[in-house]
């Protein structure tokens, strides 16, 4: 929907801003010409309403040249600045929830072409803990976000519900002999429930990046749905150049890298850097109303 959204600002703006030029290049100096022939015929100025009629644009490229600088204005802004981004599902609990509004910062990872998405400017690369909005691999007409885990050459391992990261020489030369236990310190139990079982709340220091993640200790880890790369064991991958593991910090309520594979390089649409809204919908999903907020999460909203 975000990719048909961004063809439709560019067509519009392209539309609007040609019809507008046309009528000021080629129609509106024929009206001139018009204008001017119908004041020669009478000798002298014609009254105010005629002039108006002569001269007047018409409707739609009076609607093109009102329409053209706000419509411009938004595709840059959208395509290449900042993307608003609803958070649809519970994978990145207890970091971003049901009903939280982001904002995604479209140029982190480089400016693109909105319908191509082709890379015009190498601006920088995700990073180890960044939040990342991304086409998903197997559908890229679905926006996911998830949480960078392994860079281009690393080893993951994720086993017991713990991560084992060997980072890749060409990134940490001086930590990529031996794998690095990725080490979680509890924080709560019970903050957070999947349906009447509590989850672990729990520290997570991502090789030097600390965030949040929540494990359900009763759930099954589900190897046997992991994602088989040839070479590796089925709880281990290695990360290919130009690609990306990535997982939601909510480990047991999360379709991610372990079950798909990785994120190309090519996919990426932006980093989550904002929270700008947070709505409650405490509400009968069945009801017709359903959509509408209960309450507003006010303390939510800033920076991640």
């Amino acid at each position: 929907m975000a990719s048909y959204f961004a063809i439709f600002l560019v067509c519009l703006s392209l539309g609007s801003g040609l019809i507008w030029l046309l009528d000021a290049k080629v129609l509106a100096p024929k009206r001139r010409v018009k204008l001017a022939a119908a004041e020669g015929q009478i000798e002298g100025q014609l009254d105010e309403e005629t002039r108006d009629k002569i001269i007047r644009q018409s409707a739609i490229a009076e609607t093109a040249q009102s329409i053209f600088p706000v419509v411009l204005a938004i595709t840059i802004f959208r395509s290449f600045i900042f993307e608003p981004f609803q958070i649809p599902s519970g994978s990145m609990k207890p970091t971003l929830l049901v009903g939280d509004f982001i904002l995604v910062q479209k140029f982190a990872y480089g400016l693109k072409d909105p319908v191509t998405r082709t890379k015009l400017v190498e601006v920088g690369a995700p990073q180890r803990g960044d939040m990342i909005v991304f086409k998903y691999p197997e559908d890229p007409k679905i926006d996911f976000i998830k949480r960078v885990i392994g860079l281009p050459g690393d080893r993951v391992v994720y086993r017991d519900k713990t991560l084992y990261i060997k980072p890749s020489c060409d990134t940490d030369p001086t930590n990529c002999k031996e794998y690095q236990k990725v080490s979680q310190k509890l924080l709560s139990q019970g903050d957070f429930l999947a349906g009447m079982e509590t989850l672990d709340r729990s520290s997570e220091d991502l090789l030097g990046f600390e965030h949040e993640i929540l494990i359900n200790p009763r759930y099954p880890s589900r190897e046997q749905n992991f994602y088989s790369q040839p070479g590796t064991r089925i709880d281990e991958w290695v990360v290919p150049e130009g690609e990306y593991f990535a997982m939601g910090d909510n480990r047991d309520n999360s379709k991610d890298s372990r079950y798909w594979g990785f994120v190309p390089e090519e996919n990426m649409v932006g980093k989550a850097v904002f929270i700008w809204m947070s709505f409650e919908f405490d509400r009968d999903p069945n009801a017709w109303y359903s959509f509408v907020p209960t309450d507003v999460r006010f303390n939510r909203l800033g920076s991640l």
